[in-house]
């Protein structure tokens, strides 16, 4: 009576671990899915530096990060690195954004243009300025990055090259 009783127990707590596991795996998975780039209102800010946004050209970023529902939104494609890059922050940034600069005027990049940055071309050390001096020009394909780097200057990266160092 007393192991019939025990194997109960025992296949009980198995259940709950299981159906539990399943439960959390599947809400992170939603959450990753419906992460997107948010429109920038007017009134948003850095969320490093503190600046209006919308007051400044060139590409910005936005970032998802674990364990907060709000997405990030950077005045410049420096900024949103500098805060992506960071060990403080990179081990739980789950989703990045940036514009794709082949298709917006630099001055004012357009709202519908966001890219997954994990899959964008980076132009370092161009000509071309951001909000805070020096910024990264953000592309979709490799052809148009190199066309702005022979133009303005600068060297080709992917997402998985930067580092704190170059940017």
């Amino acid at each position: 009576m007393k192991s019939f009783f025990g194997m109960r127990i025992w296949a009980a707590l198995l259940l709950l671990a299981v159906f539990g596991l399943t439960g959390c795996n599947q809400g992170s998975t939603e959450k990753v899915m419906a992460q997107k780039a948010m429109a920038l209102e007017s009134a948003d800010e850095c969320h490093l530096c503190g600046m209006l946004i919308a007051r400044f050209p060139g590409p910005k970023g936005q970032v998802y990060e674990r364990g907060i529902k709000q997405n990030m939104k950077f005045c410049s494609t420096r900024d949103m690195f500098a805060y992506a890059l960071d060990p403080e922050h990179k081990h739980n940034i789950q989703s990045v954004f940036v514009h794709d600069m082949a298709v917006n005027p630099w001055d004012e990049p357009s709202e519908d243009t966001y890219i997954d940055a994990r899959k964008a071309w980076f132009v370092v050390g161009s000509s071309k300025k951001g909000a805070m001096g020096p910024t990264l020009g953000s592309f979709k394909k490799k052809e148009s990055a190199e066309a702005f780097a022979k133009e303005f200057g600068g060297e080709l990266k992917r997402f998985d090259e930067l580092t704190l160092n170059i940017i």
